[in-house]
């Protein structure tokens, strides 16, 4: 692949559990380059755990190691703590599922934008405010000047998730890991926002990587998918191909689909086989 960013090469993570380490991601290798990458699986299969030791953002007790976990030449397990800063926000950003949570509620959303700016492009605050306004514009917020003074209580979910993707694209990264981050709005309003977040990463030729349990969603946003299953990945394959996936575990996946163009009487439940993690 051209242009890879981002090496992962037998990554684990483990946490501490009644005197015993829980195993959550279980030697998970890929490379990231100029494109869509999605990490997809059922609830607790490691995939937001993966994002986060991205970034060094897991708690101070997870065990975590690698092969090689490197970002444009650096360790990131070795990286000392002042260049994760330099990393964090700047060169790698992470866009969380549900603004409600992630926006400082006693803050104007225009300032806590501009706040992100001057933290990584040290600059002053009249400039910062300025580009504030223009990524408001750039995610197709409607009257970015009234929308800069609100508070994240006074704005709908669509346009908070696209507060949040100016937020952590002000800085211009390298790499978006996006987490669930269309999976608290409707549809109409998630594929608006899906969109926008389309122009941006191909427009800026960065690298994304979606993390979701959505399979419909990813086949027509991503370029490939990894499929997770307890912290293990067990497929790989090109996203406009998911339906030609071999592995039981992924047709188990897209077989629980509901359609409306084949309907069933009822949909299959989902195997499991603990064989797989061996």
């Amino acid at each position: 692949m051209e242009d890879v960013r981002l090496r992962v090469e037998s990554l684990n993570v483990s946490f501490p559990n009644g005197g015993e380490l829980t195993r959550a991601v279980r030697g998970v290798s890929f490379t990231l380059g100029k494109e869509k990458l999605a990490i997809v699986g059922e609830s607790g299969s490691g995939k937001s755990t993966i994002g986060r030791s991205l970034l060094r953002l897991l708690p101070r007790k997870a065990v975590v190691s690698a092969e090689r976990l490197e970002f444009d030449g650096i360790d990131i397990l070795k990286a000392s703590e002042p260049e994760m800063r330099s990393i964090r926000g700047k060169r790698i950003s992470m866009i969380l599922q549900d603004p409600k949570f992630s926006l400082n509620p006693v803050m104007r959303i225009g300032d806590q934008i501009a706040e992100a700016y001057i933290a990584h492009a040290k600059v002053g605050k009249k400039l910062a405010e300025e580009k504030a306004l223009h990524m408001l514009e750039k995610v197709q917020i409607r009257e970015p000047g009234r929308a800069y003074r609100l508070y994240p209580h006074e704005v709908s979910g669509g346009m908070g998730q696209r507060a949040m993707i100016a937020m952590m694209m002000i800085a211009e990264p390298e790499i978006i890991i996006a987490d669930e981050p269309t999976s608290a709005l409707d549809v109409s309003v998630r594929e608006q926002v899906l969109e926008v977040l389309r122009e941006l990463v191909d427009r800026s030729g960065i690298g994304l990587i979606f993390i979701s349990h959505d399979l419909n969603l990813v086949r027509h946003f991503c370029d490939r998918v990894l499929v997770m299953y307890s912290g293990k990945v067990l497929e790989e394959v090109e996203a406009r191909r998911l339906d030609d996936a071999r592995h039981p575990y992924t047709r188990g996946l897209l077989d629980s689909l509901p359609s409306l163009a084949h309907r069933r009487a009822h949909l299959p439940t989902l195997v499991r086989d603990p064989a797989w993690l061996a």
